[in-house]
């Protein structure tokens, strides 16, 4: 039974999969202090609410942002798992070639997802990945990684709103009534929301044509893809669990 960790910013999401299916997901919330026990604690009881234990487990790859918690977390599974994880990285065989100026500084969840988009779908796409940071990853026709932009997320930029204005306060991520906001909350919503929705189009726009190729595939990911997908027809393809799939194929072609 292999378990992914997909560690990012905000949320670190773990995944079991076992013979061809994903058995169960979970999210807990990002806290670089934390130490390997802590997190040992928060896996063993996760496991057993599924009637598992840490010995169900046979295999783990690991996709980190956050360097302290890529040692944490390869720490808790010697200690506790009694094996070597697999933590990915652009020395790893991905299947996917990085090709940037300076390989050893794509983020880890970057080339994941380029190996999870070359195997599911097929080059040449964009990812559009809603996380902390909104990242647009592009993958060639001949299925390397050449890079992408990184925006703020949704979130951080609502939070940098309200923290920077008097009299604006947090609102639901959804899209308004109208682009026309005729309130105060209705008008962030249409800023916000809407504006972001306007900036993703805007993005693959512009990336499809420094592509210069044909049949671009564009897929969604993170927890607010399906949200942006209703407003837009930008998003070919939605895929929320994108990254751990990445997870499991690198693992599984690390095996071969």
């Amino acid at each position: 039974m292999l378990l992914a960790v997909d560690i990012g910013n905000t949320n670190i999401h773990l995944g079991l999969h076992h013979h061809g299916q994903w058995l169960v997901s979970w999210r807990m919330r990002t806290v670089a202090q934390k130490m390997p026990d802590e997190y040992a604690v928060l896996l063993r009881n996760f496991l057993a609410g599924e009637d598992l234990t840490y010995r169900a487990i046979t295999g783990v790859a690991i996709g980190s942002v956050v360097p302290r918690l890529t040692l944490t977390f390869t720490e808790l599974v010697q200690n506790y798992l009694k094996m070597d994880p697999l933590v990915i990285t652009h020395k790893t065989k991905t299947g996917v070639k990085v090709e940037i100026d300076q390989p050893e500084q794509a983020g880890a969840d970057r080339i994941i997802n380029a190996a999870a988009v070359v195997a599911l779908y097929g080059p040449p796409a964009i990812v559009c990945d809603f996380g902390t940071a909104t990242t647009f990853d592009v993958v060639s026709a001949s299925g390397a990684y050449r890079g992408g932009a990184i925006a703020p997320g949704i979130n951080v930029s609502m939070d940098a709103l309200v923290s920077m204005t008097a009299r604006l306060h947090k609102v639901d991520l959804v899209a308004p009534p109208s682009v026309i906001g005729t309130n105060t909350i209705h008008a962030m919503q249409s800023g916000l929301f809407m504006g972001y929705v306007s900036m993703i189009e805007g993005m693959v726009k512009r990336i499809k044509a420094a592509m210069n190729e044909e049949n671009v595939k564009v897929i969604g990911t993170g927890g607010l893809a399906p949200h942006f997908k209703e407003q837009t027809d930008a998003l070919d393809f939605i895929a929320p669990e994108l990254t751990l799939e990445g997870l499991r194929i690198i693992y599984e072609l690390n095996q071969s």
